[in-house]
């Protein structure tokens, strides 16, 4: 009987588990899953939080209801995480208890601490070091947040009394009973703190940012020993042998290993990760440089454009405008019309990402007429996903990098076909669907797999073929369309108060 990977799946919206075991014509195919969703809070305006303490029972819920259903724990051979990027998360060394909610990805409260360092000049430097930009998405002004909310939280960090750490962290913290306060490289990587080359903790980042480097976690490779589970936990002591932050993850499940290729995953947003090579490259286009992954000596860095609204606007069409009763009916409704009316919508509802990073945005409809209906708002949703990829792909080339000739999608937004369509449309680009939809889960449990030895290599072999979507638009139509959309983002920047 072939031994199993655990898959730890913590996400924005919800946390899974899903065990995987080796496929007959290689690679790994999913045997069992269990996931629970996860609350949002939002305390104030900007401000978005996620209690710790919920995600961890919900990850050692899932964990346990699949090792049961898989047949119990004496099948498995190793624990692979991966989770929400950039959120930050402050613990008591000693008792393990969160001393405050975790503070989302999404979360907006530093940009005026982010805006500060940036207008006095910071920013080359710390983009320079880390490929990263000045803003309140990345973890370390969180962190410094943290210290100082919570009194005393500050003076007990210097002391060794408190932890901090993204959610993977937080969870091996918890699984190994607090004897592993380490992160994975990827996840290191989104901080602001960590040298993008040496992969080390920053002293001078830290200093700028005012986060003791005694509080953070050991950086390590993602198919390195992370730690091994205390009995207590999942009922064995199970190796945690793998690692990655979500988008790095995916790119690993997607198998996108060489120069060129690429994913992009549309999900609440949707966000691009482009394999760079052994290298990395500075983008001079707003693009975010990151690692993509660094496995048991294969290394690989990538660039990144992150578009802020995807899923969240056809969410906003659903349970804010009442248009749609469910995300399936968008398709339908965008077929039935025969173009877009010249109505065009910039999902600005928190800003623009990538190329952009301009937080104070907000969202527009452009182009409306007295024939415009719900299906152009529907549809007009719809086309922005295609617009804003296109806007990334553009800004990848720019930074010479390679644009890639098939770009792997996976995500929800992903099962509408029609869109897949605009996609491969407007970005001149074949689109690549694999059957299987949860790269993240994958990805983690394939750098579990290599670090323990399960697999060679990270080399995909999916057991279906993949759906794909081929251009098919005239350059007149794509050129039209596209002048339309660079003269609505013009319009919601200009309209910025």
């Amino acid at each position: 009987m072939s031994k199993l990977i655990l898959a730890l799946d913590q996400g924005t919206t919800s946390t899974r588990a899903i065990a995987f075991e080796t496929a007959p014509e290689g690679g790994l195919r999913p045997v069992g899953v269990s996931q629970i969703a996860l609350a949002q809070h939002f305390p104030q305006s900007g401000w978005v939080e996620h209690d710790a303490a919920e995600i961890w029972d919900a990850a050692l819920q899932t964990c346990r209801q699949v090792i049961a259903e898989a047949g119990g724990v004496e099948r498995f051979a190793a624990v692979g995480i991966t989770n929400q990027r950039e959120t930050a998360v402050m613990w008591d060394a000693a008792t393990g208890a969160p001393l405050h909610r975790a503070i989302v990805w999404q979360d907006r409260r530093t940009a005026e601490v982010t805006g500060r360092l940036a207008a006095a000049g910071h920013e080359p430097m710390v983009q320079a070091a880390t490929g990263l930009i000045l803003d309140p998405y990345f973890s370390a002004s969180k962190y410094a947040w943290l210290l100082d909310a919570v009194p005393g939280a500050r003076a007990r960090a210097g002391a060794g009394e408190v932890r901090l750490g993204t959610i993977e962290s937080w969870l091996i913290w918890k699984l190994t009973g607090g004897a592993a306060h380490v992160t994975d490289a990827t996840n290191a990587s989104r901080t602001s703190l960590m040298d993008l080359r040496t992969r080390a903790w920053r002293a001078d980042l830290c200093a700028l940012f005012d986060v003791p480097v005694a509080a953070l976690p050991e950086i390590r490779g993602c198919a390195d020993l992370l730690g091994t589970c205390e009995p207590a936990a999942l009922g064995a002591a199970l190796p945690i042998h793998g690692a990655a932050g979500d988008q790095q993850a995916a790119l690993v499940g997607h198998g996108a290993l060489r120069p060129g290729e690429a994913k992009i995953t549309y999900g609440t947003g949707a966000f691009l990760v482009a394999n760079v090579g052994d290298a990395p490259v500075a983008s001079t286009n707003r693009l975010l440089g990151t690692l993509g992954y660094d496995a048991q000596g294969q290394v690989a860095w990538a660039l990144e454009g992150s578009i802020f609204s995807a899923g969240s606007a056809i969410q906003w069409l659903r349970d804010g405008l009442g248009l749609i009763d469910d995300s399936s009916q968008s398709e339908a409704m965008a077929r039935g019309l025969d173009d877009n009316g010249g109505v065009y919508l910039v999902p600005g509802f928190t800003g623009l990402g990538a190329p952009w990073w301009d937080p104070d945005v907000r969202g527009a409809v452009v182009g409306l007429t007295r024939d415009s209906g719900p299906a152009h708002f529907v549809r007009a949703a719809l086309e922005s996903l295609a617009y804003q990829t296109r806007d990334l792909l553009d800004a990848l080339e720019k930074d010479g990098a390679p644009r890639p000739a098939v770009l792997k999608v996976d995500g929800g937004v992903t099962a509408n076909a029609w869109a897949m369509q605009v996609v491969a449309d407007v970005c001149e680009v074949t689109v690549e669907r694999p059957a299987f939809q949860e790269m993240t889960a994958l990805g983690a449990a394939k750098l579990a797999a290599l670090g323990i030895g399960l697999i060679g290599d990270l080399e995909d072999h999916p057991v279906e073929a993949p759906t794909r979507w081929t251009p098919r638009m005239e350059a007149e139509a794509r050129e039209r369309l596209l002048k339309g959309w660079r003269a609505a983002v013009k319009a919601a920047i200009v309209a910025v108060p």
